[in-house]
């Protein structure tokens, strides 16, 4: 996937350094538009009302954020396939996790996405704003989490949620958690697999935050398997890992340019 024809040139790499900051800053001014909204909506709407803005607005910040990339910063995305999902519902939306931009992308295309989210974003002051009033759902607490997120899909939401835990370190995916195989088992709803490709780990784990992106940057998400829930959690988890680890390979690009 990777296109570095600019690779070396001392004007591209400027330019290279100038969408690195468009990129972050961007991001950062899409949530504090909406963040003085979410602070002063979230006590005042009911739930009824402000779940649905708040997730519809977080969508449309997201869509408006990728748009801003593939206008300025040499980003494309190929995002088509998540569109198939948008009328299926309610859904487990579990994904690998290789970089920070992967929720975004998700969510941008998904209106009534909630994410399971660390408990430190929930609380960040740029992000936990908005999150608590999409009802997003904390990780922190291990039942609180299982029952929040049957409840969000029991109203038909899109729960997403990345099995790995943590963005990927050792590519091309890390060890699973069982967590996905129990909110399936538990809320009796599919796990609809996504499978995120990148050409470069830009803001991956061991991309630091202020590391120049090697552009052009293409991303690309695509519909995996279905997997029904069990009532086995050990064979549910290793047989999602097994299938994220056959879909992507075990030979990554991201693995080389992490070292580079």
């Amino acid at each position: 996937m990777t296109d570095r024809s600019g690779a070396g040139n001392p004007l591209w790499m400027a330019y290279e350094y100038v969408a690195m900051i468009i990129g972050l800053g961007g991001l950062a001014l899409v949530c504090l538009l909406w963040l003085p909204c979410a602070l002063i909506l979230n006590p005042l709407l009911p739930r009824r009302l402000g779940q649905p803005l708040g997730r519809a607005m977080i969508s449309f910040g997201f869509r408006v954020y990728l748009r801003l990339l593939s206008l300025f910063c040499a980003c494309r995305f190929d995002l088509k396939e998540i569109d198939l999902l948008r009328d299926k519902g309610p859904l487990i939306v579990a994904a690998n996790h290789p970089s920070l931009l992967d929720a975004v992308m998700i969510v941008s295309r998904l209106p009534n996405a909630v994410c399971v989210m660390k408990a430190s974003l929930m609380d960040n002051l740029l992000f936990g704003a908005a999150a608590r009033l999409a009802r997003y759902i904390r990780n922190d607490v291990g039942l609180e989490m299982i029952l929040n997120s049957r409840e969000a899909l029991e109203q038909g939401a899109h729960l997403v949620i990345f099995p790995e835990g943590s963005r990927t370190l050792n590519f091309p995916v890390d060890a699973c958690s069982p967590s996905v195989g129990l909110i399936a088992s538990r809320s009796k709803s599919p796990v609809q697999t996504l499978l995120i490709e990148f050409s470069t780990p830009y803001l991956g784990k061991a991309w630091p935050l202020f590391r120049r992106p090697s552009l052009p940057l293409r991303c690309r998400i695509r519909l995996g398997r279905s997997f029904p829930p069990q009532a086995n959690l050990q064979v549910f988890t290793s047989e999602l890992e097994t299938y994220f680890r056959s879909e992507l390979g075990r030979e990554s690009p991201s693995t080389a340019a992490c070292a580079a």
